[in-house]
Parts: structure tokens; sequence; C-alpha cells
């Protein structure tokens, strides 16, 4: 991190900017917790926390330009000057390429494919739209029942679950190795 963004400025930003769309923030500060939860698995803890409560930034209306919310609040982080890492965890998010390829999108910034990512995609992955915990085949089944197996959305969960299954299952393991010590 640049040392602009903390924890407590990106809760604050995302307080601030999704306040319009309570349920998502609701989902956020869920994914918050979990992140807080897989935190000394990471090599940066506060990055990974700061990366959940900014992944869905891209949703707030204030914000949203092209529509697909990992790109918009990249975007806006990186317009701010911030973290090229910070931009290509919130671009990158729970396997945002597939969806992106299917949009017709370039996402800019790299998959890092670290331990990190994995954690982070685990926390939106393990936390229901209203902040609530949940398993990750069931969060992939609540997206396809919600948007409907013709939708892009859903399509794209669908591809990308056995990316999100083995982010989940590296997570859990490494959240249970830190437990064993």
């Amino acid at each position: 991190m640049t040392g602009v963004e903390t924890v407590e400025w990106a809760e604050h930003l995302a307080r601030t900017y999704l306040a319009p769309l309570p349920r998502r923030l609701a989902h956020v500060e869920g994914v918050a917790r979990q992140a807080a939860r897989a935190a000394a698995v990471v090599d940066d803890p506060a990055l990974l926390v700061t990366a959940a409560w900014l992944h869905d930034l891209g949703y707030a209306p204030d914000i949203e330009r092209i529509g697909f919310h990992p790109v918009d609040g990249a975007e806006f982080l990186q317009e701010r000057g911030l973290g090229e890492r910070l931009c290509g965890l919130v671009a990158n998010h729970s396997c945002a390429c597939v969806e992106a390829r299917r949009r017709g999108v370039s996402i800019e910034w790299p998959d890092e494919e670290s331990a990190l990512r994995d954690a982070l995609w685990w926390a939106d992955m393990t936390t229901t739209p209203t902040g609530g915990l949940t398993g990750v085949r069931e969060r992939i089944a609540e997206v396809q029942e919600r948007y409907g197996t013709d939708h892009i959305v859903a399509q794209s969960v669908t591809e990308a679950a056995p990316y999100l299954l083995g982010a989940a299952d590296r997570t859990e393991g490494r959240i249970a190795s830190q437990t064993l010590r």
C-alpha cells in the first residue's frame, strides 16, 4: 500500500460511496469481517481488509462508469493515485476476468494469484448479499438463482466456479494450518 490507504480510510470510503446501496454495503461489511478472519495467512493483512472494503466500490452510483464494477472501482482508485496492487485486487476480485471476457471488457491489472488474492475471493464468496456467512457452493448457487441461468453474471460465476472453489479451499487450508500452530 502507498500509505494513503488504510483500513479505516477504506471503510470510510466504502461507507460514504455505498450509502445509497445499503444491501451492497451490508455485503461489503461482511466481506471485510471475513477478510479479517483470514488476515493472518497473507503477506499484507491490512491490504487484504482494505481490498475487502473496496472490492465492490464500483457499484456506487457516483463511481460507476462502464457498468462493470470491478473495473469501475479499480479505475476510481487508480485515478486517486492508489497502489497498483490494491487496484489489481479490486479489478480481479472473484475471478472477474471471466465476466470481463464475456462483456468484452479489458482488465488492465494483472491477477496476482497469491494467498492474499485467494483470501479476498474466499471472503467475497463466503458472504451473502446481506452480509451473512455462507459456503462458496451455496453462494454460487445463490448468484445463479438470483440472476437466472441466461444472465451473464450467472453464466460467468458458473464458468468461474472451479477457480472460486480452488481459492476457497486454499484459503481454508491456510486458515486451518494457522489455527493448528
